[in-house]
């Protein structure tokens, strides 16, 4: 079974209004949500399979009904044809379970046909395993391989070493007795924080103080100047979240303040029409003489089959090569859905700035004139068409990008 999207929620829980028309109206198919939410959840918890594909069914039936405006056609076709898609995979897994082999297997193919794409989830569904041996069901699965997020980052170009010299701008980072950056120390209590434990612990206790002190909302944007301290109060004040990237601005100049070498690193699709991307950390462990992966939205932190902590760049190659990870996380997520579906999406190519420093891209103070964004994308990558890559220094190198840091230290 999908978890379904917080779209596909507001539309499914229509469905207590969905017996009142024949034919509904856009409103009427939106306007009364909880009931049948609450009623198909219930269904499929107690296993009762049948009644819950009748609700589905029901669904289905309502938006074929659906009196549209053209105007209305334009703007909610996207939204339609998401409910479609989810509906009758849903109904596919019901059915399976339901032993309706015929039926279930016609069902997961009008997903598909209605734009369902995650191969992930069909690919690990225990709800699909009566149909999985059937010649049609393997067909119509094996359409979604083009889709598979993991796929796509295993087809990208590789890196290559590169000799661009002087061309391409010097990593800096920012001091820890820089005052902006003791203040930060003093504010958070950052030794207390971090304890007395080793220097990988210490990272993992800043990390999660960071995770478990301000509320994560990747939808929000924070109205405040983007530094730690401005951050933690804007959530204190408002009760609302901060989206990854403020979160990982947050835990990078906590790292930087106890002097930890640290950037925030944006992990980016190949699609530029997916507005999706996620933010984390890369801290240097002078102990493990390596980067580390660290997210504060979701805790989490990656290890290989022998416990031993991963960057970013290693988990990015383990994916490609399809070898062992083990996710530590403080979060309900996954490890299917975290790294072989969410994060293997975002690790297509990545970017940070030059500098790590306390308010980097400052939102109401002076900007720093001589920031830049340094871009590392794999061989083959259309550079010239994807936007987000305009104005960037473009690197297809690893170890220009993931040089050990110098001793060097921005003032």
């Amino acid at each position: 079974m999908k978890l379904l999207t917080t779209l596909f929620l507001a539309v499914f829980l229509a469905f207590s209004s969905f017996a009142q028309t024949n034919s509904p109206t856009w409103n009427t198919f939106l306007s009364d949500l909880q009931k049948a939410q609450v009623e198909y959840t219930a269904h499929y918890s107690e296993k009762k399979y049948q009644q819950a594909a009748t609700v589905l069914s029901t669904v289905a039936t309502t938006l074929d009904n659906l009196k549209l405006t053209e105007k209305e056609k334009q703007e909610f076709q996207p939204t339609i044809k998401d409910v479609y898609a989810n509906v009758y995979y849903n109904l596919a897994c019901l059915q399976s379970l339901l032993n309706e082999k015929k039926q279930a297997i016609t069902s997961f193919e009008k997903a598909i046909t209605w734009g369902y794409k995650d191969y992930q989830n069909a690919l690990n569904d225990t709800d699909l395993t009566n149909i999985r041996k059937e010649k049609k069901f393997i067909t119509a699965f094996g359409q979604l391989k083009q889709y598979d997020k993991l796929f796509l980052l295993q087809q990208s170009g590789n890196y290559v070493s590169e000799n661009k010299g002087s061309s391409l701008p010097a990593f800096n980072y920012q001091a820890a007795n820089d005052h902006n950056l003791t203040e930060v120390k003093r504010y958070f209590n950052l030794d207390s924080i971090a304890g007395k434990g080793d220097e990988v612990s210490r990272i993992i206790n800043i990390m999660l103080f960071v995770t478990k002190s301000i509320k994560y909302d990747g939808t929000n944007w924070a109205l405040c100047e983007f530094d730690a301290i401005d951050f933690y109060n804007y959530h204190k004040a408002t009760g609302k979240g901060i989206n990854c990237r403020h979160k990982a601005m947050t835990l990078n100049e906590m790292y930087l303040a106890m002097g930890f070498k640290s950037r925030y690193v944006t992990c980016m699709p190949k699609d530029d029409t997916d507005t999706d991307c996620h933010v984390i950390n890369s801290v240097y462990s002078e102990t493990l003489k390596k980067w580390l992966w660290m997210d504060p939205s979701h805790g989490a932190y990656v290890m290989d089959e022998n416990n031993t902590l991963l960057s970013i760049e290693e988990v990015r190659e383990r994916l490609r090569n399809n070898q062992s990870l083990k996710l530590n996380t403080e979060t309900k997520v996954t490890k299917i859905w975290y790294l072989d579906n969410y994060m293997a999406k975002n690790l297509y190519w990545i970017q940070c700035t030059n500098k790590s420093q306390f308010n980097t891209e400052s939102r109401y103070r002076q900007a720093d004139s001589d920031l830049q964004y340094i871009s590392l994308i794999p061989t083959g990558f259309d550079k010239e068409s994807n936007k987000y890559l305009k104005n960037n220094a473009i690197t297809h190198d690893p170890a220009y990008f993931w040089q050990l840091p110098e001793a060097k230290k921005l003032q």
